[in-house]
Order: C-alpha cells, then sequence, then structure tokens
C-alpha cells in the first residue's frame, strides 16, 4: 500500500495512540539492580567513574536494596569485595564472606525481594583472574570445584539465584550438580552465557577491584568479532542446566540478543554494563544529549532485541521515570 493510501504517520500523530501501539514496553518487572559490597559500617563511599553509585557496607546495602524493592525493582545482583586477597579466593565461599553476609542482610530486611549472586573468583583472587592460576595460566577444570563452592555458600546464606561469570567451561553443570547435591534443587542458575572481553567492563573493574594483575581475560571471555561462537556457548549452558542465559555487555551486542532469543526461546538476559552506565552518564553531565531520555531509549532497545531482563545501574533511575509514565 504505498502513498497517499497508507500514511504511516496516522498513528504517530496522538500521543495515546502511539502508546497503544508501541510494540517494546519497558517496565520496572524487568530490571535487575547491580550492588557492590564492602566490609564495615555505615560506608557509602562513591565510584567516581560510575556517578550515582556507591561501594556499600552491608547495612548501608540493605537499605538501598529497600529502596529498590519499594520502587518496584523486583531482583538485586549482589558483588563483594573481600577484606584481604589471596589466590584461590578463598572469600568467594568463605560462610562469613562480604556476599553471604550481605545476602542475610537483603533477605532479612526484604524477604520478598529476589536475590541473585555473581559467582566468580575475579574480586577475590590477588591476581585479579577469574580461576586457578598456575604457572601464569588461568586454568580450567581446578577452578570448577571453587565456583561451585561458592554457589552453594551463597544458596546456605539464602541466594534465590546464582550467576556464575567466570565463562569457565563445564561451570554450569559443576554448579548444578553441586547445588543438586546439597539439597538446592530448586535454587536456578542464571548464566554470564556469552560474556565477551569488553573494554566496556572499565568502570566496574575500578568499582570492584578486579583488574587483572598480569595479562587478561581474553583465554576466557569471548572475542567481540564472534557471533556464532555466543550460539555455542549458549547451547552449552541450557544443556548443563542454565535456567536463564545472558549475553554481557548489551547495547554493542543487540545483534546476539537477538539471536540467542530466536535460537533457544528461553529467558534471556542482558547486562547493560558499567561502560554502557557511564557513557550516558558522562554525555549527559556535559550536555551533550538528554540523560534520561538516552537512558530510557538504551534500555528499550535491550528490551526489543529480544532481553526478558536488563542488569542495569539505571535500574532505580529508570523506576522513577516509568512510575511517572516517561517514555524514550
Amino acid at each position: 500500500m504505498p502513498y497517499p493510501v497508507f500514511r504511516p504517520r496516522r498513528l504517530r500523530e496522538l500521543p495515546l495512540l502511539r502508546k497503544m501501539v508501541r510494540e517494546t514496553t519497558l517496565r520496572v518487572d524487568d530490571l535487575i539492580y547491580p550492588l557492590f559490597a564492602v566490609h564495615g559500617r555505615g560506608i557509602r563511599e562513591p565510584i567516581p567513574s560510575m556517578p550515582g553509585q556507591c561501594r556499600l557496607s552491608v547495612d548501608e546495602l540493605a537499605k538501598d536494596a529497600k529502596d529498590a524493592a519499594g520502587m518496584m525493582i523486583p531482583a538485586v545482583l549482589l558483588f563483594g569485595l573481600p577484606k584481604a586477597k589471596d589466590p584461590r579466593g578463598s572469600e568467594a565461599y568463605a560462610e562469613d564472606g562480604i556476599v553471604q553476609q550481605a545476602i542475610r542482610a537483603v533477605k532479612d530486611t526484604i524477604p520478598d525481594l529476589l536475590v541473585i549472586t555473581d559467582v566468580c573468583l575475579c574480586q577475590y583472587t590477588s591476581h585479579g583472574h577469574c580461576g586457578v592460576v598456575e604457572d601464569g595460566r588461568v586454568k580450567n577444570d581446578p577452578t570448577l570445584d571453587l565456583l561451585a563452592r561458592t554457589a552453594v555458600s551463597h544458596a546456605e546464606a539464602g541466594a534465590d539465584m546464582v550467576a556464575p561469570s567466570d565463562m569457565m567451561d563445564g561451570r554450569v553443570a559443576a554448579i548444578r550438580e553441586t547445588l543438586d547435591e546439597a539439597g538446592f534443587q530448586e535454587t536456578p542458575i542464571m548464566a554470564y552465557s556469552a560474556k565477551y572481553a569488553s573494554s566496556f567492563y572499565g568502570p566496574f573493574r575500578e568499582a570492584a577491584e578486579s583488574a587483572p594483575q598480569f595479562g587478561d581475560r581474553r583465554a576466557y571471555q569471548m572475542d567481540p568479532a564472534n557471533a556464532i561462537e555466543a550460539i555455542r556457548e549458549v547451547g552449552l549452558d541450557v544443556d548443563e542446566g542454565a535456567d536463564i542465559v545472558m549475553v554481557k555487555p548489551a547495547l554493542p551486542y543487540l545483534d546476539v540478543i537477538a539471536r540467542v532469543k530466536g535460537e533457544f526461546g528461553i529467558p534471556v538476559a542482558a547486562y547493560s554494563v558499567s561502560g554502557e552506565y557511564a557513557m550516558i552518564k558522562a554525555a549527559g553531565r556535559l550536555g551533550w544529549l538528554d540523560e534520561e531520555r538516552a537512558m530510557l531509549e538504551a534500555l528499550t532497545a535491550i528490551r526489543r532485541a529480544g532481553a526478558d531482563l536488563v542488569i542495569t545501574y539505571f535500574a532505580k533511575d529508570a523506576a522513577r521515570l516509568l512510575e511517572r509514565g516517561a517514555t524514550p
């Protein structure tokens, strides 16, 4: 139907009509809010490269989690900074580790809030890598037991879901088996299935003090040039028992999100990472773009690509805007 018979602008003229025919919706229910836990009390340490985000002691983190729940954000994703680091990242799986403390505090304060935990070693190891290092190399199989122990320790502390982010081969199967043996058959796994070796992680590595002390993570995180490999990675995680799969980062990999959703049809999460957040924040502060509209546009694009869940540092900002009926 060519013009003038078909006029697409007819459906754009009125705001209510635009809303009625909108194809993609962004809802607070879609959002997961990441939080960084540190030891101590009364600590709220701003993260310079992530304006508006802080490293939080457990008491302050529980307050932020309660605020998020009050905005109807359904879930938080917890990261921890240990008191001390060692080659095997032992605080990651310690009963009194920082994430384990944070889980208990959040569940005591807001029992109905969904608590998801990042399962990795990089924040806890003295070398900053996501696995056991032997002879200068990150070893895959010796790492699996430590990751499984970490996941079980989180479940024992009360975590509702665990999210392995290390990109070791076989870690979903190892975690699933160990959780089941420990009596946590109902604890779901959200796997960082297609996690790219991205330059967009810089602010997070500052926040979590998790930069590698030698080399880089290209030997286990994915090449940014590859998409078919992402499908293979996701397929492996699904076969091993992942309940939700994740693509990380989000905006530079919208095509991968769409392919994963189309190929597997299972719940897909996308992590809008620290660099994505920092870019919009910085440009907004400089007056180069409308921060609020850019944020909502970016989050809507991630949903449009096929993500069911969006992990974003903008979760609270977005929730405030969505409550007012804001759109991109």
